[in-house]
Parts: structure tokens; C-alpha cells; sequence
């Protein structure tokens, strides 16, 4: 399929003949229907071509001496009929459609082929008396029926695996696109709340995101404060504060705090969009090589043509009698020969898969020339949470001053932090339930955005937090600022716990290092790939 041809509605591609795409996928969309066509009329064809395969080499072996030869063409006739009259049927459209806008390609030379193999074939068979004596064997002429057959049963392979690579793409797209959510809650001048779908959103509306509600639009917070989950556009699994005149991007997930935003990126303006817009544009794109392959295939297909032409009239002056018969018989020799044309079928193939796999993975290109551009590539630039980490951080440490001990500590952070949804509360209450603990009742709990936690634990005031917010409540961190900055050094995030306004400890919490990250990179660097941690 071009790229470059652009049309209103589903059709054809004048230059190549493919089916063309929706330059953007919808959640709608079910399968594509040229790949359901296409699957069908491979596994129809495959036990056709095989058994019409097999008939004609096992015709040189004294396996099949008890079929009389005229019998065994025959019945190679009616195998090979339905595969290229029927299952190779788009190929063939395809090859007119080539002859019609004088643009020729690789269908050119595959539906010549097919079809000067099975037209010569099917005269062959039906009318064996044309061909001289010399040409006739029992009474039967050679035919090449199974060249014909497994010529568009290997194509329609081909095709399978670009269309099923080219679904893997378009599947990554959706799930791109099933992040967003489909309503909003929009707040009107008389102070009523409604909720309304996305698509009637207006620049400047004002919109309510509650807790754990994904934002529906990328704009600016009015009122509130919260914390927001990014992960899904930047890979960190630590949120995001957020506080009035932030921005804030449509499917991010909102924490546990209420804002009321103002939408500003809607539609194809908004980051996600701009996302699937760009994988969508790299499904698309083409590649330096396969620019280079398409002219190649051209003057390809124009190159043999031209040797058949010369190789017909070549026998047919000039050779041997009767040598208009050996003219046709050369001439379809080199078509069939050349038909496959590996070029033209393997540069989009091995295209596609790459973009394909690539996605499945979460691996997003810009455009096909940056897949070719791989191989150039010295330097490998990674961020560490979620690429080399887990990306879930996990409990480490906890350290106690004098007049307190480490499992205390342990055991407050994890029950204040039971009323938490940030992911670093998360794994200091999975430890305490992986030591079989149990955990106390949190009263006046309240989560202090870009600070910590705060609540009442056993009749003890808690603060779990930052160091500012230690800070502003006047709590000292000399006693542990060494233990904090070692800690810090081994890339741990560190909490800080008070207790009636007093330091009882610290937390460490760490996002730990993939099993396969040291390999990878033990391999990256075997590789001469040099990687840079951003």
C-alpha cells in the first residue's frame, strides 16, 4: 500500500492494488476484513497446492505408475483451477489493475506468471494435439499447474504475515485509544454538574475529576490539589502533585484528592492523540530500503518482462523446430522463475513485523526510517523506573532513633499509610502483610499532596512524609540525615516518620532492579551499544 494515496472511504490502491487502511483506527473496528479474506483463502488454497504438489513430483517416481498420465493432469486441473481462479482472485485483480494505470510491480509479474503458467497449462491439457509430437509424452503435454498453485498459495502467505503484523500495529493503536475515557463531568455556570461525552467538550469548560477518575482532557487545574498517575505516558510509578495552575493530561489516572480543571487540548490536540497519531503515522511510513526495493521491483518486473519477450522471439526465429512451441515454453519458464520477486514481497514484510513485534512489546516508532536507522545506533539512552526496575516499588529499610525501634516504626508507617493510594504507601503495607502484622485502625487521616500523610494511629499523631513536611512541623532530622543520605545513594526513596512531633524514624522503599536487566545490558555492551541512564 502507498502511503502517499489518500482517498475518502475504504478502496484499493491504484499504484499497488492493496486494500487501504483507516489512516486511524477506531475502537469500533473489528477485524480487517482483507485479513479474515485472505486467512480463508490460504487455508482453502493450502491443501490444494500441497496435494497438486504432490501429484506432479510424485509423477516422476514409480508410485503413481498406476494413474494413467492424461488422468493425473486432469485431476491436477481441478485441484489447481480454484486456487488461481478463486483463491489468488485479488492477485489477479491486482496484475490488471498494474496493466490499466501502466504501473508495473510485483503484481505485474506474479499474475503474468500465474497466468501464462496456468493458461499454457489448461491448453495442455485440453487441447494436447496442438503441440507437436516431440512435446507429448503418452499422449499428455507437461504442465505446470503446480507451479501456478504454490505460487499463490506462498503469496497469500506473504500477505498474511504483513496483514497480521500491520493488526498487531493497529492493535497497539486501540489500546492506546481505550485509555482515554469516554464522558466528562462538567461543571455549568449554575453550578449544576453533568456528565457529557467527550466529543462535546468545549475549550475552556470547566471540569470536575473526582478521585480515581481519569482526567478526560489535557488542561490546567482551577481548584484542588491531588496527585496524578502518569505512568501510563512517562513509565514512572510514583504520582505526580498536582496543585492550581498545573496541567494536567487526559487519561492520566487522578488520585485520592477532588480538582476542578479547565479543558484546554481537545480532540487530535490533546498528547494522546498526538501519540496514536504518530504510531499511526509509522504504521504507514516507508522506509529508505523499501523505497529503493519499490524502484528495484520496478525496473525488476520491466527487466523480465523484456527477457521473456526476447526469449519468445528469440526461440521462435530462431530456434529449433518446432520453435514457436519452444518459444512459449521458454518464455513461461522465465516468468514462472521470476514470479516470486522476494524483493518486493520480503522488504514491506520484514517492515511491518518489525513495527509490529515493536509495539507488542510497548516499543513505539516514529516512522519506518528510524527502524532502519537501528542499525546505526551506538548509544542507548533509558530511564531507569520501569525500564531497568520493576517499576513497583518495593520495602527496603526501616530505622529507628534512640527510644524507638525499627519494627515500630515499620509497623505506624504501615498502618497510617492503609489509607494511601500512593504506590510507595502500597509496598510499605504489602511488607506488613507479608510479616503477617496487624495493622491498626487510622483515625483523621488525610493525604497532604507533595508532602506525606498524616493521621492517628494507637492515639499517636503520625507524620509520614518528606522532609519538608517535617519541616514545617518543626521536627529535627540531624539523627538520621547520615543513614537517609546512604540510603539515598543506593537510589531508595526515603520517609521520614513522626510521631507526637517527634523523629522516630525513617522508611526506605526502592524500585528493584529487573531479573533481566544485567543480561540485557551485558549484552547491549557486547553489542558496542554504549547506554546512558536519563
Amino acid at each position: 500500500m502507498d502511503p502517499e494515496i489518500v482517498q475518502d472511504g475504504p478502496g484499493t490502491c491504484p499504484i499497488c492494488g492493496m486494500a487501504l487502511e483507516p489512516m486511524m483506527p477506531s475502537l469500533d473496528d473489528g477485524e480487517n476484513p482483507e485479513l479474515t479474506d485472505f486467512r480463508r483463502r490460504f487455508w482453502w488454497s493450502l491443501p490444494l497446492s500441497v496435494a497438486t504438489f504432490l501429484l506432479a513430483m510424485l509423477a516422476m517416481t514409480p508410485l503413481l505408475h498406476a494413474l494413467s498420465p492424461s488422468l493425473r493432469v486432469w485431476i491436477e486441473f481441478a485441484l489447481a483451477t480454484p486456487v488461481v481462479l478463486w483463491a489468488g482472485w485479488p492477485f489477479l485483480q491486482r496484475w490488471a489493475q498494474s496493466i490499466r494505470n501502466r504501473s508495473p510491480n510485483m503484481w505485474t509479474l506474479i499474475g503474468t506468471g500465474v497466468l501464462a503458467a496456468y493458461g499454457y497449462s489448461v491448453v495442455a491439457t485440453v487441447a494436447p494435439g496442438l503441440f507437436p509430437p516431440s512435446f507429448q509424452q503418452h499422449g499428455h503435454v507437461g504442465v505446470y499447474f503446480e507451479a501456478a498453485a504454490v505460487i499463490i498459495s506462498l503469496t497469500l502467505l506473504g500477505q498474511l504475515m504483513e496483514l497480521r503484523a500491520r493488526a498487531q500495529t493497529s492493535a497497539a493503536i486501540k489500546a492506546l485509544l481505550g485509555l482515554a475515557p469516554k464522558t466528562a463531568r462538567v461543571l455549568r455556570d449554575d453550578g449544576r454538574e453533568e456528565d457529557v461525552e467527550i466529543a462535546s467538550l468545549r475549550p475552556g469548560d470547566r471540569l470536575r475529576v473526582r478521585p480515581g477518575e481519569k482526567v478526560p482532557v489535557d488542561g490546567s487545574v482551577l481548584e484542588g490539589r491531588s496527585s496524578v498517575d502518569e505512568s501510563m505516558l512517562t513509565g514512572e510509578p510514583v504520582p505526580v502533585a498536582k496543585a492550581v495552575g498545573d496541567t494536567v493530561i487526559g487519561a492520566t489516572l487522578n488520585g485520592t484528592g477532588s480538582l476542578v480543571i479547565r479543558a484546554e487540548r481537545l480532540g487530535d490536540d490533546s498528547m494522546l492523540a498526538q501519540i496514536v497519531q504518530l504510531v499511526a503515522q509509522a504504521q504507514r511510513s516507508r522506509a529508505p530500503m523499501q523505497r529503493m526495493a519499490d524502484k528495484v521491483a520496478y525496473w525488476f518486473v520491466l527487466a523480465v518482462l523484456g527477457v521473456a519477450v526476447l526469449t519468445f522471439f528469440g526461440w521462435g526465429l530462431f530456434g529449433p523446430d518446432p520453435s514457436w512451441t519452444h518459444a512459449v515454453l521458454s518464455a513461461v519458464a522465465v516468468l514462472i522463475i521470476a514470479c516470486p520477486c522476494a524483493l518486493g514481497l520480503a522488504t514491506p514484510m520484514t517492515i511491518m513485523v518489525a513495527t509490529g513485534r515493536a509495539a507488542q512489546h510497548g516499543v513505539l516508532f516514529r516512522d519506518a526510517e528510524a527502524i532502519e536507522a537501528l542499525r546505526t545506533v551506538d548509544t542507548l539512552v533509558v530511564d531507569k523506573t520501569g525500564t531497568l526496575t520493576e517499576g513497583r516499588p518495593a520495602f527496603r529499610e526501616a530505622i529507628a532513633v534512640a527510644g524507638f525501634n525499627a519494627d515500630q516504626v515499620q509497623h505506624w508507617a504501615a498502618s497510617l499509610d492503609q489509607g494511601s493510594e500512593h504506590p510507595l504507601a502500597a509496598a510499605i503495607v504489602a511488607e506488613a502483610r507479608a510479616r503477617g502484622q496487624a495493622l491498626a485502625t487510622v483515625h483523621d487521616f488525610d493525604s497532604l499532596t507533595g508532602l506525606g500523610v498524616r493521621g492517628t494511629v494507637d492515639g499517636k499523631a503520625l507524620l509520614l512524609g518528606n522532609a519538608t513536611l517535617m519541616r514545617e512541623h518543626g521536627i529535627a532530622l540531624e539523627p538520621v540525615q547520615a543513614d537517609a543520605d546512604r540510603l539515598r545513594r543506593t537510589a531508595a526513596s526515603v520517609m521520614y516518620l513522626g510521631v507526637d512531633g517527634t523523629l522516630a524514624g525513617i522508611i526506605a522503599v526502592a524500585d528493584p532492579i529487573k531479573a533481566s536487566t544485567a543480561e540485557a545490558i551485558t549484552q547491549l555492551h557486547a553489542d558496542g551499544i554504549r547506554i546512558v541512564m536519563a
